[in-house]
């Protein structure tokens, strides 16, 4: 039991250190080598747990993904159509967890996306399918029932998606003091951009009279 427990264990550093190493060096950029003294095992040892690199990628990519996904709060809003204005803050800040939570995730998406993107597809479709699919299809509803404008809810969420990904630097085109703002205030900053975006507002054009025209009625 003992032996397996340290197994285990040195299992657990390899997927660890492999992890840190490709989330900031790549996939190509990373010798199994390296990963070995960060994680300070013989590189025999390493693969005696993983026959090849690729396969201890994907490891490291799914441990650091593991429980990825919305709130219950979240998810209930998006299947019930709760109003933008309450749904909206909770993407914002639910992706916000992510960036400050789980960086180097992304990085490794990232990194399985421009190294490895024939077996990526199956990792988006498994991890980060069901939560864009959420989103789209709440925007959708909303776009049908007039809540927001007429757009393309795949576009549509993927701007929002990466707009909550990326708030240092899309927080200086929005608004040049968001950046100084709590990260409560930068959500609301930032659902108020996309409400004021997205929600219809009533035509302030008034169509002229025939007499405005100076035309004469028939």
């Amino acid at each position: 039991m003992r032996g397996a427990t340290g197994r285990s264990i040195k299992k657990d550093r390899i997927v660890v250190a492999a992890g840190k190493l490709f989330a900031h060096q790549g996939y190509h950029g990373t010798t199994t080598r390296e990963i070995a003294h960060l994680a300070d095992v013989s590189e025999n040892t390493l693969f005696r747990h993983f026959e090849h690199k690729e396969k201890l990628f994907w490891s490291a990519l799914r441990l650091h993904s593991d429980g990825m996904g919305f709130r219950k709060d979240l998810l209930e809003g998006l299947r019930q159509g709760e109003s933008p204005e309450v749904v909206l803050p909770m993407i914002f800040e639910s992706l916000r967890e992510t960036v400050n939570f789980r960086p180097e995730l992304l990085r490794l998406i990232a990194v399985a996306f421009v190294e490895l993107y024939p077996k990526a597809e199956s990792f988006s479709q498994e991890n980060l399918s069901p939560a864009l699919s959420a989103i789209s299809h709440y925007l959708e509803m909303n776009i049908k029932n007039g809540r927001l404008r007429v757009s393309d809810p795949a576009l549509l969420t993927t701007a929002l998606v990466m707009t909550g990904l990326m708030h240092p630097v899309i927080s200086k085109l929005i608004d040049g003091n968001i950046s100084r703002l709590n990260k409560q205030e930068a959500d609301r900053a930032f659902c108020g951009f996309w409400l004021d975006l997205l929600a219809p507002r009533k035509s302030i054009f008034v169509l002229p009279n025939a007499r405005q025209l100076g035309e004469q009625p028939v």
